[in-house]
């Protein structure tokens, strides 16, 4: 069982303990999903409520038009759903033979949105409230506005210039010409109808109805080549999770395509140095994740992509040998700076919620970079993300973009069991952080027992995957960051909250009740009752 005390780092939060919880980005999204709590719903209707208000409450993150990865605890078992879909058929490789690389924003960034199938594949497994009630907090916010919180103004105005020349975007995310600011109230009926579509037909119209005519209408007037059969062929999977036993503890991660697998060999090579003895926020102890990291991401990128194009095995990757050979690379003393192995062949929003019944619920929904791909739906709000972006042009490769394939993925909700029981239900958002995020976390947890409040606020690392900088907070030690610097890490200090460093939210089995920690980097609580 965790423990549960006040943070050692300067942070402003509290945990919340209770019987029942939420813990989410963003604050009315948190009372939404407790709102279903209250009403007799389960951890997964307190999630989906959360999620859909997400939409609504955190635009600049993630939107209707999204790619949703989830992980249930029934109260026996771990479930895992993979709800990300696919590329239009008409991608054929020609199409894309005009980029250097793959684009960020426009049609050519827009694979099939799977989040509004996930919601419904998680209510009629687990859910127990009406599925139209779930959405009732979402649709008011939409319909009479809020007003915007702090940390979203702040990134609103930056993220919209990238986008902002794409069809339906300035009409839907700006007022007069402008983002709002923090605390001006901003509605989006349209938003709110198309919300209101997908809970009055349980998703049916997304898919196979008015919403999807609506935006495959939408993309062939304005340059892409999404069809309604594309819409018509996404199914959620559900999924036997992925997981790795580091110390006493054991992580549990989507399967391909997602980035989850990299946290996994991270710590399966991690575990073969002494974490505990480099000390606490050691130069030692952040080198030896670092460069396990850089070991894990040289793979990922390699190897990893849509399961069915994979020529390497997961097994493979997570092949104790092959993760203790890659382990033997680490120099203690200087930065590496690895190729890939070769194993033997054979945007985005976190939310967790928890209820009495023993329930547990990681889920994360993303629209990608910059409000998604910046396509807009007109008069119905939907913003389509770009996950196509993370295919890549490189030839014979086995992300490499095609019909029909779902591309590597970021987002990665985690789990973590002890014995096979229950220890905390965890994520960090921010694209490439989140796989490193769970890597710390698991650390932290497993090399120094440290409490859910401190996991959360401690001084993180991100570490570039282009570039190999190595990004660390303004709070960790000067004289750790200079010690790393003088083993060759080419650092980068920011300030402590910047958006490179993502953000967390989790919570923890205490007894029969629950610790929820949701990161003071971001607007979010935790609320419980």
């Amino acid at each position: 069982m965790m423990t549960v005390s006040a943070s050692r780092y300067p942070m402003a939060r509290i945990p919340v303990l209770a019987s029942n919880v939420v813990a989410a980005s963003q604050p009315l999204a948190a009372q939404a999903g407790l709102r279903m709590l209250l009403a007799g719903g389960s951890a997964v209707d307190a999630a989906l409520a959360a999620a859909a208000t997400l939409t609504v409450v955190e635009p600049i993150m993630n939107g209707i038009g999204g790619d949703l990865y989830a992980a249930v605890w029934d109260g026996e078992r771990l479930h895992a759903l993979n709800s990300t879909g696919a590329s239009p058929a008409a991608w054929h490789r020609s199409r894309f033979d005009k980029y250097d690389q793959m684009p960020m924003k426009g049609w050519d960034t827009v694979t099939v949105p799977g989040q509004v199938a996930g919601w419904r594949a998680l209510s009629k497994r687990f859910g127990k409230l009406p599925f139209q009630q779930l959405f009732g907090p979402a649709v008011d916010y939409a319909e009479r506005g809020f007003p915007v919180s702090p940390f979203v103004a702040s990134v609103w105005s930056e993220l919209a210039a990238l986008v902002s020349d794409q069809p339906g975007f300035a009409k839907t995310f700006l007022i007069d010409g402008r983002p709002p600011v923090a605390g001006e109230v901003w509605r989006a009926p349209g938003h709110a109808r198309a919300l209101q579509a997908i809970a009055e037909t349980e998703g049916e119209s997304f898919y196979r109805g008015a919403l999807a005519e609506a935006i495959v209408s939408f993309s062939e007037r304005t340059g892409g080549c999404l069809s309604l059969d594309d819409f018509a062929a996404h199914e959620p999977i559900w999924c036997e999770p992925l997981s790795l036993q580091y110390r006493d503890y054991t992580l549990h991660e989507l399967p391909p395509n997602g980035f989850g697998i990299a946290a996994l060999m991270a710590l399966g090579i991690l575990e073969h140095f002494d974490v505990r003895a480099m000390g606490q926020d050691s130069a030692d102890a952040y080198h030896v994740q670092i460069e396990a990291m850089r070991l894990a991401f040289a793979d990922l990128y390699k190897h990893v992509s849509d399961p069915r194009s994979m020529r390497v095995p997961v097994t493979s990757l997570l092949d104790r040998d092959y993760l203790a050979q890659r382990a033997r690379l680490i120099d203690l003393r200087r930065a590496g700076a690895p190729a890939p192995g070769k194993p033997r062949l054979g945007g985005t929003v976190y939310l967790t919620t928890a209820d009495a019944s023993g329930m547990m619920v990681s889920l994360i929904q993303s629209n990608y970079w910059a409000f998604g791909s910046g396509l807009v739906v007109p008069d119905l709000g939907i913003a389509l993300h770009n996950r196509g972006s993370n295919f890549t042009l490189e030839r014979g490769h086995p992300n490499e973009v095609g019909p029909r394939k779902v591309p590597l993925h970021t987002i990665i909700p985690g789990f973590v069991t002890r014995h096979g029981a229950p220890v905390m239900s965890f994520g960090v958002m921010g694209g490439a952080m989140q796989t490193q995020g769970h890597l710390q976390f698991l650390s932290r947890l497993g090399d120094f027992d440290q409490e859910p409040q401190s996991i959360c606020d401690a001084p993180r690392f991100m570490l570039s995957p282009t570039d190999g900088v190595v990004n660390v907070e303004a709070h960790m030690p000067r004289d750790v960051a200079n010690l790393l610097a003088a083993r060759g890490h080419r650092m980068q200090t920011l300030p402590t909250g910047h958006l490179t460093f993502g953000s967390a939210q989790l919570i923890s089995r205490v007894g029969n009740n629950y610790c929820a920690v949701s990161d003071p980097r971001r607007d979010g609580i935790a609320a419980g009752f």
